[in-house]
């Protein structure tokens, strides 16, 4: 069976990267007679000044976009329905805050070596948008490495050094100089860029081509 591998260039923060990625597991499921799939995370910061516990969200994006408030909530709104189609808990998206994710990258790629990347990147989605969690507070991000029976010690220890900074800011400028400026963004075997949350019988026809350009 042929190998697919896929970089995804994504932000915990980002609603879009957490619905890009459902529909991306709907599309490999489909594929999944075809094709074998490996898929490495990479980092993405959409608010890497934000400290603390943040702005909320509403009035922050109402700022950055230059549109209301009222036609945010609209938008989020839609994104809720989209996420609960895909099984996602979007339930308190519109009550989060703006946060800092440095941590949080930084423990995702801990948890790679724990063969739990997606797993930690999933669970930090749940906790951002499910729960309206602050991602930067260190007791939440233990609280999600032990939701995957990671160990909660090492993971501490983790996140009181600098371990895996590194490697984050390589991703960011990796990425940045390659010219990705905007999240997700799907990397399929190191040349085809597949930008934004595509729909899954979109991403199963490029990952085809993809395959017949390569062959």
């Amino acid at each position: 069976m042929k190998n697919i591998h896929i970089d995804i260039v994504s932000d915990i923060a980002c609603p879009w990267c957490a619905i890009g990625f459902a529909r991306l597991e709907q599309a490999m499921d489909q594929l999944a007679s075809e094709f074998e799939f490996t898929i490495q995370w990479h980092a993405f910061e959409l608010n890497p000044d934000s400290s603390g516990d943040g702005e909320p969200i509403l009035p922050a994006l109402a700022r950055k976009y230059g549109r209301s408030e009222e036609e945010l909530r609209a938008t989020q709104d839609q994104m809720m329905a989209i996420a609960k189609d895909l099984g996602l808990n979007f339930e308190k998206i519109q009550e989060r805050r703006v946060c800092n994710t440095f941590d949080g990258h930084r423990l995702i790629k801990w948890a790679g070596e724990q063969g739990q990347q997606t797993g930690m990147k999933k669970a930090l989605f749940e906790a951002y948008f499910g729960r309206a969690e602050n991602v930067a507070d260190h007791d939440v991000l233990i609280r999600c490495v032990e939701t995957l029976g990671l160990d909660a010690a090492q993971a501490k220890d983790v996140l009181n050094s600098d371990q895996y900074a590194v490697a984050v800011r390589k991703d960011e400028a990796t990425y940045q100089k390659a010219g990705v400026s905007a999240v997700p963004a799907f990397i399929v075997n190191n040349k085809y860029l597949i930008a934004g949350a595509q729909e899954p019988d979109t991403l199963v026809q490029a990952i085809r081509d993809v395959d017949s350009e390569s062959a």
